[in-house]
């Protein structure tokens, strides 16, 4: 057995894991609404349009922002533990389609999940001003990056399937960055694929490195969210239910569109959004001084 297929088997052993946790959490969770249509469609369109390489931490934060869906401080939890299922589902088909070098996928997963578990151990306990003050910024990155690839600002890649000596080290230390940053809900797409593109490599393998990366990590990064009730229950369920049958749709049937013009209408949204979040926290404060400044002592 190739170290491909041992990926594959350690991936569906994760999915069991996460469809085991996720389980009992819905048991412990508290009802907060039913799993409605515009959930099941937010799934669907993020999903469908993740699996073609545009990412979709970024719209669906401002799909749940713009429509109200989901509390702010939820949002990160519920991008974890909701978009999980498809993103597993698409590691399992571009793992197989595309050729990469085993040793440095295999390395750079594990080093986002490393990440992904820092990150959301620190994430889940923040406060909601936290929250919107990190995805704010984290949005406003997921737009710069979005940008430089629009305007090719960012090397377009060599030939390289995969990194060897301090090319590799710096790819893994990249990955753990990116894996604790997802957990923030700044999607680990753009950046990685970038990433792959500065260190030489095709840009092609940066499909199955960054979705290996997040089918691995984010189902240990939603282990920590659903222990602490940090996300929206039926929000995540929609995303799941929406996002495979989109998952499969966009990979075998759709497979590839022109997406310049969708890209820049992303870019805009999330901009949007990041500004939003970033005014909220704002007004929050001011909101706190008053009342933190009159309250008495201990």
């Amino acid at each position: 057995m190739d170290a491909k297929a041992v990926l594959l088997v350690a991936l569906g052993v994760f999915a069991v894991f996460y469809l085991v946790v996720f389980t009992a959490g819905l048991r412990r969770a508290p009802p907060d609404g039913p799993v409605s249509g515009a959930k099941i469609a937010t799934g669907f369109v993020t999903n469908f349009f993740d699996t073609l390489g545009i990412g979709s931490f970024a719209t669906t934060t401002s799909i749940f922002r713009f429509w109200k869906l989901v509390p702010d401080e939820r949002i990160p939890g519920t991008l974890n533990v909701g978009h999980t299922l498809p993103t597993i589902a698409e590691a399992f088909i571009f793992t197989r389609l595309i050729p990469v070098d085993a040793r440095t996928l295999v390395l750079m997963i594990a080093a986002s999940i490393a990440g992904a578990w820092l990150g959301a151990g620190v994430v889940a306990r923040w406060s909601r001003r936290k929250v919107r003050i990190g995805m704010g910024w984290a949005l406003i990155a997921a737009a710069a990056l979005l940008v430089s690839r629009q305007l090719h600002l960012t090397p377009s890649g060599g030939a390289a399937l995969g990194l060897t000596g301090w090319w590799l080290v710096v790819g893994l230390a990249g990955n753990f960055a990116l894996g604790a940053l997802m957990t923030l809900g700044i999607g680990l797409y753009a950046p990685c694929m970038i990433l792959v593109s500065l260190l030489g490599m095709d840009p092609k393998v940066a499909f199955p490195i960054m979705m290996g990366s997040c089918a691995f990590l984010m189902p240990v990064g939603s282990v920590r969210f659903i222990r602490e009730g940090r996300y929206a229950l039926s929000a995540a369920v929609g995303l799941a239910l929406g996002g495979l049958p989109a998952v499969l749709l966009a990979a075998y049937v759709v497979r590839s569109l022109p997406l310049g013009a969708v890209r820049w209408l992303v870019i805009v949204v999330v901009v949007y959004t990041a500004v939003a979040l970033l005014r909220a926290a704002q007004r929050e404060r001011r909101g706190a001084g008053p009342s933190a400044a009159t309250a008495p002592g201990p």
